[in-house]
This record gives structure tokens, C-alpha cells and sequence, in this order.
């Protein structure tokens, strides 16, 4: 059974200031109780995980259960809104410490250059490497009329080994033509392409939240219920023409992002 209601934890905790008590550790402040039961232990549990290192063990759901008075079920409904959040992962039947997340610049940079600046190891996994008839919107944004060849370059994007991205680019294929002999997949396309003597001057890119579908969470080796970031980029030359549609969806529990804002 889960503890007392929230007005009984209220005059509890009035009465505990009246006498001069100290709060107990395990217990919010008068206005959390009106907070849901779960948010209210994933907030303590959070202050667990901040004295923990990657990899550490986090404490059983009985034990966590026992500590904050609530019920198991409390605590693993918040211990899987951590899960979703990257906080915490599996381990055999355990729980653990999940390593920081990895931080990408928003700017020209390419994954690869973000990546190494973070500490990580990028890497790619080819699934799809086809010409195909541009579709309306990839041949609005890359200047083309509709049904101009376009390269299609599908890639799982890697850091460290754990599968973090699912990118998809088009290029225009009569500009990019010589990649098909001389471009790696599994390395940074955007150096490749820098080689070729084309520099990137802009780009537009949006950030949305959605879920990822069957095939993509099975890429990506996650659920569908699992938080995306999904990234739409638009690339020019310093002369405006588009180089490239860029689509990268990311798993929302191993990355985030960030913009250096000037005035």
C-alpha cells in the first residue's frame, strides 16, 4: 500500500517544523504531495544518481521502495521515466548508471568532428546507397525539378559502438557523381564532400520530437514508445545553390544538442 494521503503528509510535516525537526531525507517539501507519486520518487532518485558514476549500480526497486514509503510499482514507473530519459539502463536484472549523454554541436561541423570533440568514436553502418527520381520536396530543396536523379545514402551513425542515429541524405546525383568511386560509407560524407572543392556556407536546419517507426526503431535497436529528435537540414554553397536534404533521426536518450547563440 502506498503511504499516508497528501493532507496527512502535509500536518505531519507542519507539525515536525512547529517542534523544530529537520525534514526527513526521504520526504518533499510541503506542495511535492500534490505532485503525482512517481514524479515525486524519480525527483529523490535523481539525487541518488547524481553521487553515482557511469556504470554504478542504482538501488533495488524494494530498497528504493522502503527508503521513500511508497509502493514497488511507484518506483518502477519512475525508474523507467529514467530509463526513457538515458539516466539509467539495464544490466542483467539490475539497474545501472547510464553514461552522459553525448552533446552535438548545432553548426557546420559534421557528425564525425562533434563526435571526436565529445570524446567519442563515430562510425557508420551502411543500410541503403541508391540513385532514385527526386520526390517533390527533395527536389524543392535542392533546387531540382522533380524526378532528377539524386544520390540516397542511408546510414546508421555510431558512437562508440552504440547505435545513436539513423541518417538519410540526398544529393544531387550530375554534382555528386564522383562519390559513387571515391566515397567510403562508413566515413564523414560531409569531409568527402568538402574534397570535391564544394564548401559549406549555410544551412537551415528544424528539430522536432517523434516517435520512430517499426524499421527505424529496429535500426536503431530501441522501442517505437522511445523519445526521437528528429533533425531536417538544408545545405548551400557560399553561391546559395543547395548541396544536400539531410534527414537524422536520433535516439533522445543517448544525444543532445546544443546552439551557441550571438546577439
Amino acid at each position: 500500500m502506498e503511504t499516508t494521503d497528501a493532507a496527512g503528509a502535509g500536518a505531519r510535516s507542519t507539525r515536525a517544523r512547529a517542534r523544530g525537526e529537520p525534514p526527513s531525507p526521504a520526504t518533499l517539501p510541503d506542495g511535492g504531495a500534490r505532485l503525482p507519486k512517481a514524479y515525486r520518487v524519480r525527483t529523490q532518485i535523481d539525487t541518488i544518481l547524481a553521487d553515482l558514476n557511469e556504470g554504478d549500480p542504482v538501488p533495488s526497486e524494494r530498497d528504493l521502495a522502503i527508503r521513500f514509503g511508497v509502493a514497488r510499482e511507484t518506483v518502477r514507473q519512475a525508474l523507467r521515466d529514467l530509463l526513457v530519459e538515458g539516466r539509467v539502463r539495464r544490466k542483467g536484472r539490475g539497474t545501472v548508471v547510464s553514461r552522459p549523454k553525448m552533446v552535438q554541436p548545432l553548426s557546420l561541423r559534421s557528425y564525425t568532428e562533434g563526435a571526436i570533440s565529445f570524446g567519442r568514436t563515430p562510425g557508420r553502418v551502411l543500410v541503403d546507397w541508391t540513385d532514385i527520381p527526386a520526390d517533390e520536396d527533395t527536389a524543392r530543396d535542392l533546387g531540382l525539378e522533380i524526378g532528377t536523379p539524386v544520390m540516397h545514402l542511408e546510414r546508421v551513425l555510431l558512437a562508440d559502438g552504440e547505435r545513436i542515429g539513423l541518417e538519410t541524405t540526398y544529393l544531387p546525383l550530375e554534382r555528386f557523381a564522383d562519390l559513387r568511386h571515391s566515397y567510403d560509407p562508413a566515413t564523414s560524407l560531409y569531409a568527402a564532400v568538402r574534397a570535391t572543392g564544394v564548401v559549406y556556407a549555410a544551412a537551415i536546419e528544424r528539430i522536432e520530437t517523434v516517435l520512430a517507426s517499426p524499421r527505424e526503431a529496429t535500426l536503431l535497436e530501441c522501442t517505437t514508445a522511445l523519445p526521437m529528435l528528429l533533425l531536417h537540414r538544408r545545405s548551400a554553397d557560399p553561391d546559395g545553390v543547395p548541396i544536400e536534404r539531410v534527414r537524422s533521426l536520433y535516439r533522445g536518450d543517448r544525444i543532445a544538442f546544443e546552439a551557441n547563440l550571438r546577439e
